[in-house]
């Protein structure tokens, strides 16, 4: 990144184009399990399980007679190319050398940590033990040592890759753009056979963005308005994180591992881990010890925060990522999680005054 540029970090849009990937793509046959295996010197697996959460990889649990492994299968073309997941490998193994919950790779015979078989790249991890629980699980306190821990992991994160240069500047998404969105969308919903009542709250719901576009389209956050920069997981939230025993026993998936506005990664994480999973409405005294924890670490101070709560708003105004899997991409995969995203923006927007003070005070 290199000074007097500007750069776009607005909302993702889904390649239509793009070939399914994750669970949509080709198993791993077991077969190509144990040749991977055999890179790695390790007898041959007795059991191998899908791992069931995740949309961009494929997962397993492999049981050898020496152990229990997570093998990954690298599919996403965004993420799975060598450079970015050995990019990936070296930082994760500096992160876990320094004591934080982070596994890392094990290397093969050859030393190596990326593996390539059949035509697709592998990794192979110990197998870590824990659970995933959803962040209203968790006691108010254990909602601050997680805001803390992701407060460390930043700080560990700017020390062990490569070093950045601010941008001038960073875009945000505009409504202009996302308004041709939800025309084509709202075709889409409206030809979509057989029309079920998904269609019709798509409809409804992409209307009201409408709606609420117009009454805030002035407050477009700009180019100067963004945090500082830095480097972050880029995906953190109750399915990549593990809790054995009341602490996190692993911080998984640096597969979107990249420089971001470092605060906006805080605010996203919260409104992920701390939502009501049928409405969305934040659960503002968790929000509150989280984002206090999170601050303490000294990753970012209240003003920082408050600027990445208004980015992530606006994101989150102009986001349509989930009807375009549907409609553009024919994915339905992330169907069940629309209704709480589509609840958590109408609350945010008339609550807003209220959750950005849960994140700052």
């Amino acid at each position: 990144m290199t000074d007097g540029q500007t750069i776009s970090l607005a909302p993702a849009r889904p390649d239509a184009t793009a070939p399914p990937v994750g669970t949509l793509s080709p198993p791993v046959a077991h077969a190509a399990v144990a040749g991977v295996l055999r890179a790695y010197r390790l007898p041959p697996p007795t059991a191998v399980t899908a791992v069931a959460e995740g949309l961009l990889n494929r997962g397993y649990r492999v049981t050898t007679g020496d152990g229990t492994y997570f093998l990954k299968c690298y599919v996403d073309r965004a993420t799975a190319g060598r450079p970015a997941i050995t990019t990936q490998h070296r930082a994760t193994a500096a992160l876990a050398a320094r004591g934080l919950p982070v596994p890392a790779p094990l290397a093969d015979r050859d030393g190596r940590t990326v593996t390539a078989h059949g035509g697709r790249l592998f990794a192979l991890y110990p197998w870590v033990a824990g659970n995933h629980r959803h962040g209203t699980e968790l006691a108010p306190e254990r909602c601050g040592a997680l805001g803390a821990l992701l407060g460390a992991l930043h700080g560990a994160l700017a020390e062990v890759c490569a070093p950045l240069r601010q941008p001038d500047g960073v875009l945000s998404a505009e409504v202009e753009e996302t308004r041709r969105i939800i025309a084509d969308l709202r075709a889409l919903a409206r030809a979509h056979r057989p029309y079920d009542a998904f269609d019709r709250y798509a409809e409804e719901h992409l209307l009201q963005r409408l709606e609420l576009l117009d009454a805030h389209r002035h407050r477009r956050p700009g180019p100067a308005d963004a945090p500082p920069t830095g480097w972050t997981h880029g995906d953190f939230h109750g399915l990549n994180v593990l809790h054995l025993g009341g602490t996190v026993s692993a911080v998984l998936d640096w597969d979107k591992l990249a420089p971001h506005p470092v605060a906006e990664e805080a605010v996203r994480a919260a409104t992920l881990l701390f939502n009501d999973r049928a409405t969305g409405v934040l659960d503002l005294p968790r929000v509150r010890h989280w984002a206090r924890a999170y601050r303490a670490t000294g990753a970012a101070d209240a003003e920082q925060v408050a600027r990445a709560v208004h980015r992530v708003w606006w994101e989150r105004l102009n986001d349509l990522w989930m009807l375009q899997w549907r409609y553009q991409r024919r994915d339905h995969r992330a169907d069940p999680l629309f209704p709480a995203a589509a609840g958590q923006l109408a609350w945010w927007c008339q609550e807003y005054e209220q959750v950005l003070d849960a994140f700052t005070n």
